[in-house]
């Protein structure tokens, strides 16, 4: 009985010491130092020229592919701000996901379920301190047009959107199809939900990123072809 005991005391205290361990090697405690991000690989021909960018809020259009090249270094920490249930904001929110899983980054979802609650859960993604914000969603950009110019350490990505006047902290990704600039502008006449295909949206994600990492931010990267 004693050595029963003795052995279910043993695995308590094994598991009691596994919890910390496993929590420090997970990576989820972003309280901890993080190295600088950085750019792995290289942009393709045809892909915002860093010695000469595009002037802040120009508009860039990117040759097909021409960001696949570049990469995050690992365990880039991003946070996704998503409002909206409506098909083109599920499928950005897949393209996040599936780059971050593809990227090793160490991803986090804040939701904003009613447009009332976007600068919370805005300000919410900004107090975890992450190396880049990404929004989808239109019910979110009123709020980023407020929100961003206070905090302009802060790296921000629009994908599927843009807002009306981005300071330098802000990349957007768009196409035909994809135009919403809210601030009382209301739809654009070629809003299209079909046009956020999965593979669109992947590429917006994508080039957003490679643009912010290269260092070319404040712009709209317009993209062509599916």
């Amino acid at each position: 009985m004693r050595s029963s005991l003795r052995s279910v005391a043993a695995l308590a205290t094994a598991a009691a010491l596994a919890l910390p361990l496993a929590a420090c090697g997970s990576g989820d405690d972003w309280s901890r130092p993080h190295p600088r991000p950085s750019a792995v690989g290289a942009a393709g021909p045809g892909f915002v020229d860093p010695a000469d960018p595009p002037a802040p809020e120009a508009t860039a259009t990117p040759r097909p592919g021409s960001w696949s090249g570049l990469h995050p270094s690992e365990g880039y920490r991003v946070v996704l701000v998503t409002s909206g249930d409506d098909r083109p904001t599920r499928t950005l929110v897949a393209a996040v996901q599936r780059w971050a899983e593809d990227e090793d980054a160490d991803l986090r979802t804040v939701t904003a379920a009613h447009p009332a609650d976007a600068v919370p859960r805005i300000a919410e993604a900004l107090d975890m301190k992450p190396d880049l914000v990404v929004s989808a969603g239109n019910d979110l950009i009123d709020a980023l047009a407020t929100v961003t110019p206070h905090h302009l350490s802060q790296q921000f990505l629009v994908v599927g959107a843009e807002l009306a006047e981005p300071t330098e902290n802000v990349t957007a990704v768009d196409w035909s199809g994809a135009s919403f600039r809210g601030e009382g502008l209301g739809m654009s006449s070629t809003y299209d939900p079909a046009s956020f295909t999965p593979a669109r949206c992947a590429a917006a994600v994508r080039a957003g990123v490679a643009s912010i990492l290269t260092g070319v931010t404040g712009i709209v990267l317009q993209l062509h072809g599916n």
